[in-house]
């Protein structure tokens, strides 16, 4: 795949609007895409975010591989980190976070109470390009006060939300990607995740790494969701000539619709439709 330049001018925008309201901020929410918990970290929060309590929330969750999820939980926890892997859609996990937040702000809840000291706490949401954050924000706080769509670079300022029944004040914030992928399979699975937009990428090139992605561990997942049968001599693009013709995806003369067939692949990937898939591994 060709290298590719994602990084637009509002991102560098945005990571400057959240290093200045961080010092009225109490603690940081990051979120991580569950199908993918290493490379939806970015690298440049470990700096921007330190000293800050940090809540992990591995979004997404009903999409990744529940076994690879608990793996990812363990470690993380190993590493001394609050976390909880949720679905905004489900629900699944909604109701821990309240229980995490305490668990990270107890100190200081114990010291306003002390004082008599009734704020809410400060919580800013953050993570990469289409992890969630919105969508998260929406479902803890009852509203639709922040933009949620699915697909990556909607929300492009900070914005405040209050929740009043769980004491909180959350700060949306854009998502942010770094500057340079030193691995770039880090930027293929992003990719695939729908991080990037589809516009500037290879939708062909893209597809073919996923079905290599997924065939390494999922190789079931893809026979079962398209009926095919995948035998070791297969290239990826074998695979993928076998999903289009079987899915009738051609042009005259019997040549494959390439564009129509990437595009289902990634869209059925991303809806979770060929199965519960982990890209990263512990």
């Amino acid at each position: 795949m060709a290298e590719i330049v994602w990084y637009p001018g509002h991102m560098a925008k945005a990571k400057r609007l959240i290093k200045e309201s961080l010092p009225n901020i109490d603690m940081v929410i990051e979120l991580l895409d569950a199908r993918a918990p290493i490379s939806s970290t970015n690298p440049d929060f470990k700096n921007l975010f330190c000293g800050k309590p940090t809540l992990t929330l591995l979004t997404k969750c009903t999409l990744a591989d529940p076994e690879q999820t608990k793996r990812f939980e363990s470690a993380l926890r190993g590493a001394g980190r609050e976390v909880i892997a949720i679905d905004c859609k489900s629900g699944q996990g909604i109701k821990n976070i309240q229980g995490g937040i305490k668990t990270l702000m107890r100190e200081k809840l114990e010291r306003d109470a002390a004082r008599g000291i009734k704020r809410p706490i400060r919580a800013m949401v953050a993570g990469i390009t289409n992890v969630g954050k919105s969508t998260l924000i929406n479902t803890i706080s009852g509203t639709k006060k922040a933009v949620a769509q699915d697909r990556p670079g909607v929300t492009r300022h900070n914005s405040r939300i209050s929740v009043p029944s769980l004491n909180l004040e959350l700060t949306d914030t854009p998502g942010i990607l770094w500057h340079k992928f030193d691995d770039e399979l880090v930027g293929i699975k992003l990719a695939c995740l729908g991080s990037i937009k589809d516009e500037i990428l290879d939708t062909l090139d893209l597809s073919c790494r996923l079905i290599g992605l997924i065939r390494e561990n999922y190789a079931g997942c893809l026979q079962e969701r398209f009926n095919i049968e995948i035998s070791e001599e297969d290239s990826d693009y074998d695979i993928f000539e076998k999903i289009g013709r079987r899915r009738g995806f051609l042009r005259a003369g019997g040549v494959i619709d390439e564009d129509r067939a990437a595009g289902v692949i990634l869209d059925e990937f991303r809806g979770g439709k060929i199965g519960r898939i982990t890209l990263d591994r512990v």
